[in-house]
C-alpha cells in the first residue's frame, strides 16, 4: 500500500483490500492491489469493477481465497484523512454497517461530523522491515 500510495505522488491513487472479516470490529487484511485509474492531486475516479472482477477470478485460481474487505486510496500532500467523499463512498459501499442508518439522536451527538481514534495493529517480518526503512531511496529495497 506504501509502495503504490508514493508511486503515484502527485497524483491520488486506488487499489483494493484483499481479507477477511474476523469479527464485528476487526477486519484482517492480507494483502492488497493497485487498480487501474486516473487521478488527480485531490480526486481518484471509482472502482473499475470489471478489473475487479477479473482480478478476483484470477486470484481463486491460484487457491487464494479472500475476499475484498476494502479499498485504498492516497491523499498526497494531506496526510491520513477521510474526505467527506471517501465518508459517502464508505457508506455506500461497506459490508458493516450500511444497512443501520444512524437514529437522529446520534446524528445530534456528532455521529458522522466529528473525527476519532482507531486502533490499528500490525506484523511485518523482517523483509517488510527492510523494505519499509529503504522505501524513501531512489534505489531501496523493494521485494
Amino acid at each position: 500500500m506504501l509502495k503504490h500510495g508514493w508511486a503515484g505522488v502527485p497524483m491520488e491513487v486506488l487499489g483494493l483490500m484483499l481479507g477477511e472479516f474476523v469479527d464485528d470490529y476487526t477486519v484482517r487484511v492480507v494483502d492488497v492491489f493497485a487498480m487501474p485509474q486516473s487521478g488527480t492531486g485531490v480526486s481518484v475516479e471509482a472502482v473499475d469493477h470489471l478489473f475487479q472482477t477479473n482480478m478476483l477470478d484470477m486470484l481463486k485460481q491460484t487457491g487464494r481465497a479472500e475476499m475484498v474487505v476494502g479499498r485504498h486510496h492516497s491523499h498526497p500532500g494531506f496526510g491520513c484523512w477521510l474526505s467527506g467523499v471517501d465518508i459517502s463512498t464508505q457508506q455506500t459501499t461497506s459490508n458493516l454497517g450500511h444497512l443501520n442508518k444512524p437514529s437522529i439522536q446520534a446524528l445530534i451527538h456528532g455521529l458522522n461530523r466529528h473525527y476519532y481514534s482507531i486502533a490499528i495493529n500490525y506484523r511485518k517480518n523482517e523483509l517488510k522491515e527492510k523494505m519499509l526503512l529503504n522505501l524513501h531511496k531512489k534505489n531501496g529495497l523493494m521485494v
